[in-house]
């Protein structure tokens, strides 16, 4: 979907802010690009829709490269979303999100109802909030405007350049939960740019971790945490990464069947079904694949099974138990430790 082939950014002052830059971001996933301040992660991003143009290698998009598309044709097909939200302030909430649509000469019954169908789908009532203009909405609802109007024209990718680092710390949590939901939904290819490790870790397929231009390690967050390729990405991660916000996919058994008995039952395709115990068939929470170990424990809490099911986008991936968070937080516990001591 995306290909950037040894991609490079120097500036007329010299400066070098991207070098080298290798990675190919498939068709609906969410990748995350973080790092240190000054890493070059949002001169990559905007390379993209060609805000800024590359000095050095090709940008593709769909095998054609970026700078071979018309200008427009390139934009209109990229959503953006950005952390400084700019609503023009004297338009109502449904008329900033039409300006895309409206200029793709969208008939006006489409752009309607596409409005009433994505701000119900982030949670925004159209009937509430439709006439309103930005000064009376929220932060966080005019947060969510910004990706509204980002999707309106149903662009193939988004760019999200730090869209919830200015919100308060509740709104910020809900808007990340509200964009994992909308992901599953609306399936778009997502390059979102953050400077929070932990946002990076709970949203993207795969985090991106940079440092002076460079690419440091790209995998998934699992493999970030238990796989680091070096003492940077170790310091990176171990600095900002509470163990109780770590994904269940990290610390789950990768099998289907637990030595307590209980089968996860799955179809041809690794769909998964419904647990079976001593025999029937018992109904169990699922947990999503990104679930913190704090929501695992809580769900567990809320349950009398001692052992649940671990999916993505309902694909099993293996089950999780009070047993393994325990041991997951003693040995977390140890290797901090170890680190104050060292």
């Amino acid at each position: 979907m995306i290909r950037f082939e040894n991609v490079g950014k120097t500036f007329p002052d010299s400066t070098t802010a991207v070098k080298n830059f290798n990675l190919q971001v498939n068709k609906g996933e969410f990748v995350t690009l973080i790092g240190p301040s000054g890493c070059g992660k949002t001169t990559t991003m905007k390379m993209i829709n060609r805000l800024i143009e590359p000095t050095d290698g090709y940008i593709y998009i769909n095998d054609k490269r970026v700078k071979d598309y018309s200008i427009h044709e390139l934009r209109w097909n990229i959503g953006y979303v950005l952390q400084q939200i700019a609503l023009f302030p004297h338009m109502s909430v449904e008329e900033n999100i039409a300006i895309v649509p409206e200029m793709k000469k969208w008939k006006k019954e489409n752009i309607s109802s596409r409005i009433d169908e994505l701000m119900n789908m982030v949670g925004l009532d159209a009937k509430k909030y439709r006439k309103r203009k930005p000064s009376e909405l929220s932060g966080g609802e005019q947060q969510r405007v910004g990706v509204v109007r980002a999707l309106a024209a149903d662009p193939d990718i988004i760019l999200m350049d730090e869209p919830f680092s200015a919100l308060d710390p509740i709104s910020r949590e809900q808007l990340q939960k509200d964009i994992q939901t909308l992901q599953k939904e609306i399936k778009k290819t997502i390059v979102f740019v953050t400077h929070d490790m932990d946002e990076a870790l709970a949203l993207g397929d795969r985090v991106c971790l940079m440092k002076e231009g460079e690419i440091v390690q790209v995998d998934t967050p699992q493999e970030l945490i238990l796989h680091p390729a070096n003492d940077f990405v170790k310091n990176f991660i171990g600095e900002r990464k509470s163990p109780w916000q770590t994904a269940v996919d990290v610390v789950m058994k990768k099998e289907a069947t637990t030595p307590a008995g209980m089968t996860f039952v799955t179809d041809e395709e690794g769909q998964y079904k419904y647990t079976e115990k001593e025999g029937r068939e018992v109904e169990v929470p699922v947990l999503g694949n990104s679930t913190t170990l704090k929501e695992a424990v809580e769900t567990l809490e809320s349950t009398p099974e001692e052992t649940l099911p671990v999916t993505k986008n309902n694909k099993f991936l293996g089950y999780i138990t009070y047993e393994h968070i325990v041991h997951y937080l003693k040995a977390s516990a140890e290797r901090e430790g170890s680190v104050v001591q060292q």
